[in-house]
């Protein structure tokens, strides 16, 4: 049984970088290798801000907020050349594995809602091919014309659920997330949302979230009516 104080749910949703795949060291190296060049200095407080969003929307905040003498198609270019040469070396977060083959052995539906771009998305999974098979679908944010705005609006989401066969209610779907914004994204969509949070994100920004948790190690699938754990 779900306790109480959650809503038993049959759908999985997850966001994929900084929760399926140990992302997060090499954006914030890159942007604060790109940022350098123009003299800027990437901050933690920056780096809040801009987790979750779609690279459109990350790097127009970059421009705005550090008043970069520099055209959006330009500078996306810039970091997304940077970006393509090393993200193929992110690596699995703790308990990905062990999470995803237990829902996928227990019949429970699992897709991806991520803010990637599907260029990106080829890159960072193409050493993790066996993992991303286990999933129904993937709704990449950045290249999916369904999704019209990014995360911190519930699109991603919104579209990721009406693609299970059986178009789940978003009272029936779970996301996890690592970012603000996709909580915020998250709960929008009307979804119960874990939140695996980076270390960086301040107590404020976690309240938000359903349940919070350190690793995905720490899940606790029968708290949302799901089967345990063997």
């Amino acid at each position: 049984m779900a306790s109480s104080q959650f809503k038993p749910v049959k759908y999985v949703i997850f966001d994929m970088d900084g929760l399926l795949l140990n992302t997060e060291k090499i954006y914030f190296d890159t942007f604060k290798k790109v940022l350098s060049r123009y003299g800027k200095t990437y901050t933690e407080d920056m780096r809040v801000k801009v987790m979750g969003t779609v690279p459109r929307d990350t790097y127009s905040i970059f421009i705005k907020e550090y008043e970069l003498p520099v055209e959006l198609d330009n500078f996306y270019k810039e970091i997304s050349s940077e970006l393509i040469q090393v993200m193929d070396k992110a690596d699995l977060m703790p308990g990905v594995e062990r999470l995803l083959n237990h829902l996928k052995s227990n019949n429970i539906p699992i897709a991806v809602g991520t803010s990637s771009s599907q260029e990106a998305f080829d890159v960072k999974t193409k050493n993790h091919a066996e993992i991303f098979k286990l999933f129904h679908h993937i709704v990449v944010g950045s290249s999916d014309p369904e999704v019209k705005q990014g995360k911190p609006a519930p699109d991603v989401f919104l579209v990721c659920a009406s693609r299970f066969p059986e178009k789940p209610a978003p009272s029936e779907c779970l996301v996890f997330e690592d970012a603000p914004n996709g909580v915020q994204a998250a709960i929008s969509a009307g979804m119960q949302c874990v939140m695996v949070p980076d270390s960086v994100v301040p107590e404020e920004k976690r309240k938000l979230a359903t349940r919070v948790i350190d690793s995905l190690l720490d899940f606790k699938p029968e708290e949302f009516g799901l089967p345990k754990f063997s």
